[in-house]
């Protein structure tokens, strides 16, 4: 058993020390130190021999099966360190080769003016407000007082999900200044950007997915004059103090009196071009004196609170912003546009 053991110990070390792959030496692995391996099958003589020889015999296969063992893991070091060595020469950086340009991001227009919106306005003491872009039609038409028959709950003009036209996609962000009369306290001052969507898309200043840019101010002792003079302040921040607007009578049923705010063609001055269809004009936004009736669904006495209401394309002050000829292009996502801004 002694010649056995020490047998054992010389092929092994020699076999380990030789051992040219991870396979290989899991199969030595087995081989001499496995449940039916060579040096397990020597040990089990070991009942043979007499009570006297037993001690030193078990010494030496301790020895041996110690020595075999650190050879195993020597020669895992060594094919490891191996490995990690060729992988290290064939995944090797030259690092005074050039590097590859990264190109810089930029924010989109219609996102930086949103941005520059949302200044102004927090900058005056409003909050911004967000909401879901799927509404039930009291929420965008009923509660705004825009009644059954009304020209804009037709099919023609909104997106509809049933057939009775009580769930739809939002034809604007009006729906949030309900939401906010429900739940804010009073004064209240609020706008609510958004994605809304209409079956509108008849020229370039038109699109049916367009955002929007709503806000409204309740107060005591609100007047016209503070809407007219809050939203020339705002067109002159964002297109300079020059900015030339006017307000038109118009009719909103979520306010009155009512009325649209214009500024100025970007494009062609005042002159009259395709942008602005001739007019020399742009409109911008509607606007008006919240109803009383609006402000009764809401559980706000009319004759103690007034407010007002307007509502931005934001689409279309992007466009006029960035002098932007076609709405159309801010919604293409085409690289060469959208790297000039």
């Amino acid at each position: 058993m002694k010649e056995q053991l020490a047998k054992i110990r010389a092929e092994a070390l020699a076999a380990f020390d030789g051992v040219k792959d991870a396979a290989a030496l899991d199969e030595l692995r087995v081989k001499y130190l496995g449940k039916k391996g060579e040096l397990t099958a020597v040990l089990k003589q070991m009942g043979r021999l007499t009570a006297e020889e037993r001690p030193a015999m078990g010494a030496l296969a301790n020895e041996v099966r110690a020595a075999v063992e650190s050879a195993l893991d020597a020669a895992a070091g060594k094919l490891e360190a191996a490995a990690l060595s060729a992988r290290l020469k064939a995944e090797r950086v030259d690092v005074t080769i050039p590097g590859k340009p990264v190109r810089q991001g930029r924010r989109h227009p219609m996102n930086t003016a949103l941005e520059e919106m949302k200044e102004i306005f927090i900058g005056m003491g409003f909050t911004v407000l967000d909401g879901p872009e799927i509404e039930l039609a009291e929420l965008n038409f009923d509660r705004l007082n825009a009644g059954e028959g009304h020209p804009s709950r037709d099919w023609s003009d909104t997106f509809y999900f049933d057939t009775d036209e009580r769930v739809m996609l939002r034809s604007q962000t009006s729906p949030m200044q309900v939401r906010a009369m429900d739940s804010m306290p009073l004064p209240i001052r609020m706008i609510a950007p958004g994605r809304v969507y209409r079956k509108d898309e008849v020229d370039a200043t038109h699109s049916p997915m367009f955002h929007q840019v709503e806000g409204m101010v309740i107060d005591k002792g609100v007047t016209m004059a503070d809407l007219k003079g809050t939203l020339a302040t705002v067109a002159q921040r964002l297109y300079g103090p020059d900015t030339k607007t006017r307000f038109r009578p118009h009719h909103f049923p979520f306010t009155e009196p009512s009325c649209e705010m214009d500024v100025q063609c970007h494009k062609c001055g005042g002159k009259g071009c395709p942008t602005c269809k001739g007019e020399g004009w742009i409109e911008l936004l509607g606007a008006g004196m919240i109803h009383p009736r609006v402000l009764e669904m809401a559980g706000i006495d009319p004759e103690e609170w007034s407010g007002w209401a307007f509502g931005f394309g934001l689409d279309r002050l992007a466009m006029l912003r960035y002098k932007i000829d076609d709405v159309r292009l801010i919604f293409e996502n085409d690289v060469r546009f959208l790297e000039q801004f």
